[in-house]
Formats: structure tokens, sequence, C-alpha cells
């Protein structure tokens, strides 16, 4: 029996594996130096990819360490969501499946070994043992272009976690800007808000004096409660957007204990915006890449289908054959069977047509990307640089003209010239002003993330 399993057929398709490529596809963290890499060029922060539970247990410990009772900025928000999301944790496990099929398709068909017994006699001794190895030729002989076009696959399964990455990157982000957002906007609402109460008190008192009739009073009422509604949403949207926030960064029970600014940076001194968005779109954008393999998969698959379409179910069979007879002499002979299935039919024209239409279609869908892609950088570029003008506009303009506006409404009130109802009323105007050029700065840091979004990806919504 030794000498039957110690067969050439067996050691020939064993030794076909891609040992490099196998070697490479069976690393626990195969692909992923890719990904790690492209997520800290594009954002800074570093990438980890949990595949045991001591591994989830010490991403959530840095987690905690990092948001425990701190006030973070977005660069720690987006980390925190790097490190310790449970969906791109998934998104990674992808990976780890496609670097499964590479190393399965690397180490070659596998051949089987087959024994049968015959001639049994009365003593229980096998008249004839005969033993095969069965692979099959069309995996053998196409064994290398398979594993090109499953290296193919393996490297959009990185691209794919690549931009799952910077896809969760930019979403945290954009949710971190939301939250201070909202935050900036209910502090202003509640800085005018002991005003309006002071205004209504007074109101309600001319009112008792006979001062101020009904009507009027209302108004100033009115005034009141319509600002204590306004902060009411205020302060729902704040909670709301910081919410959304805490789950994109995977934090739940008593992780949940951090804070956000109340206040979003001031606007910086440089005019904003790369005036080079559209090549570095085209030289970065992970969806492009994404596509590029896919027509070179196409490709690789088409010429595979091309070389294979005339032998559809070949296989070899290799063995030996031990046989004793009567006079208990044994006679060994080696076996060597080929099949070869025919197709009932020629399928050259319909696999050439259906392969040329695959390319062609995927050639003008990644064409349409690219031009997306262009469009989308100009356009992030001049939202950028026109958010910049105009909450500059805001900052430097109308607010300084708000500010002199109450400057001398309170000299005009103190000299006794206007009266404080003509005073709140200024200070009402001064509020909506000052929400109008937090809402206009707010949306320039929401148009300077969304830049580098779209030059590294698509931006949230846009084609795929």
């Amino acid at each position: 029996m030794k000498h039957v399993i110690a067969l050439a057929g067996l050691a020939l398709l064993t030794a076909c594996a891609d040992t490099a490529t196998v070697k490479g596809a069976s690393d626990p963290q195969a692909g992923f130096a890719f990904v790690a890499d492209g997520t800290n060029r594009s954002t800074g922060a570093k990438a980890a990819w949990a595949q045991t539970a001591a591994d989830v247990a010490a991403n959530e410990a840095r987690a905690r360490a990092l948001v425990a009772g701190k006030t973070i900025g977005p660069d720690t928000a987006v980390q925190v969501a790097l490190m310790n999301n449970r969906g791109l944790q998934a998104a990674y496990a992808d990976l780890g499946l496609s670097a499964t099929d590479l190393w399965e398709t690397a180490l070659g068909p596998r051949p089987s070994l087959e024994l049968s017994l015959s001639g049994i006699g009365e003593a229980g001794l096998a008249r004839s043992l005969e033993a095969s190895v069965t692979g099959a030729i069309l995996d053998l002989a196409t064994l290398k272009p398979r594993t090109r076009i499953a290296e193919t696959h393996f490297r959009q399964a990185q691209l794919e976690a690549l931009a799952e990455t910077l896809a969760l990157a930019a979403e945290t982000r954009m949710a971190w800007i939301d939250a201070v957002a909202a935050f900036e906007a209910s502090s202003l609402i509640a800085r005018a808000q002991g005003t309006a109460e002071a205004a209504s008190e007074l109101a309600a008192e001319l009112g008792r004096t006979g001062a101020m009739n009904r009507a009027d009073q209302a108004r100033e009422h009115v005034f009141t409660a319509e600002l204590a509604a306004e902060r009411a949403e205020a302060r729902l949207e704040a909670q709301l957007a910081k919410e959304k926030l805490t789950r994109l960064m995977g934090l739940y029970g008593a992780s949940t204990d951090f804070y956000v600014p109340d206040r979003l940076p001031s606007l910086p001194g440089r005019r904003p915006g790369r005036s080079n968005a559209e090549a570095l779109a085209l030289q970065h954008r992970v969806d492009l890449a994404i596509g590029k393999l896919e027509l070179e998969a196409i490709a690789q698959e088409y010429r595979l289908t091309s070389q294979t379409r005339r032998i559809e179910g070949a296989e070899v069979t290799a063995g030996a054959e031990v046989e004793r007879s009567d006079d208990n002499e044994t006679e060994v002979a080696r076996v060597l069977q080929a099949s070869l299935e025919i197709p009932l039919y020629d399928t050259t024209k319909l696999t050439s047509r259906r392969g040329a239409l695959e390319y062609s279609r995927a050639a003008h869908e990644l064409a349409q990307h690219a031009v997306n892609a262009r469009s989308e950088a100009r356009s992030a570029h001049a939202e950028v640089t026109g958010t910049y003008n105009i909450a500059r506009h805001w900052r430097d303009e109308v607010l300084p003209l708000r500010r002199e506006i109450d400057r001398e409404a309170l000299k005009s009130y103190n000299g006794m010239l206007t009266s404080t109802f003509e005073l709140i009323e200024d200070a009402r105007d001064g509020l909506e002003a000052q929400l109008s050029t937090a809402e206009a700065r707010a949306d320039y840091w929401r148009a300077e993330a969304n830049l580098k979004t779209v030059i590294w990806g698509p931006p949230a919504g846009g084609d795929e």
C-alpha cells in the first residue's frame, strides 16, 4: 500500500501550487497593509483589523481612553471610528475571504485518491487492489491564468476595503462638524433667550401699569415663546447629531461620556481649495482604480474562456493496479486514463460576443465614472472657495455692521432716545446675523471635508 499511495500523479498535482502566492494569501493580515497605508495617507488616521475577541477588546479599550470624559476633535473621532466601528471590521472580513479564495486557487486542484478491491475470496484476501489519483486536466492547464484572475479580484477587494474605510472616515468627520454646529446654534439661541425673557417680563410689568396694550405685550411674549421652541429644536438637533457621531465611532454604554466643542474652528487665514483637484481625483480615486481592475479581470476571464471553450470536462486518472493471481504471484500494472467531454455545439461566437459586450460595458462605466469624478472635483473646489468667501463676508462685513448697530442702539437707549423694545428688536436681528455667520462657517468646513472625500473616493450618494 505504501507503494500505491506514493504515486507520481499525486506528487505532480501537489507540486503545481504557487508557493509564493500561497504564502502571501495565507497571511492572517493578507492585503491589509495596503489598506492601512492608503488610509494613513488620505486621512492621517490608523486603520486596525480586529480578528479575535482579544483584538476587539483592545480596540475598545483604546477607544475609551481616547474619548472618556474628553472634548474630542474631528481627528480623534475619525481615529476611534476606524478602530472601533464593527461594520468596518465586517468589510475587512470580506478582504480576508478574498485572500482565502486566492489561497485556494493558488494551491491548485486537489487530487482524489480512489481505491477498489475485487475478487475477495473466502479467506478475505483481495484478488485485485486498484488505486488511482484523479485530478482535472483543465484545472491544471489553467492554474496560472486562474491564479492571476484571483489576484486581480484580491486587489479589487483591497481597494473596496480602502473605499469602505475612507467612506467611514468622511462620514465621521462630517458628523462631528454637524454636531458641533448644532451645539453652537443652541448656545447662541440660549444667550439670546435671556434677553428675550427680560423683555417679556418688562412687557408684562408695563401691561399691569397700563403703559402697554395687550397686543404689544403679546408681540413680546410670542418672541420669547418662539425662541424657547427654537432652542428646544436646536438642543434636540445637537443631541441627535452627537448620537450619530457616537454610533459611527462604535461607542456604547459608559464610553458615550464624551463631549464636542460648542463652536467650530475659525476660518483659515489662507484661501482654501485646490486648483489641481481634478487631477488629484483622477490620480487617487479608489472607485476609478476598482473600475480599472474590473476591466483587467474581464479581459483575463475572457482570454481564459477563449482558451478553454472547447474543453469542458477533462479529467486524468493516474495510479497503479495490484493483482494477486491464484498462485500468489503479484503483478503491478501502471494505469493512466484520460477522458475528454466534447460540447455538443461550438460556443466560439457566443463567448466572443459576450466577452466583448461585458468589456465594452465596463469600459463605458469607467469612462463615465471618470467624467463624474472630474466634475465632482471641480464642483467641490468651487464649493469650498465659494463657501469660504460667503463665510468671510458674514464674518467681516455683516457681523461688524450688526455689532455697530447694537452699540449705537445701546447708546440711544442709555440716552433715553429709544425704548427697551427697540433695543430688543435690534438684539433679535443680531441673533439672526450670528446664527447665519455660524452656519456659513459650518458650510465651509463641510465643503472642506467634502473636497478631501472627492479626491480620494466617491462622495456620499455618488456613483460607485
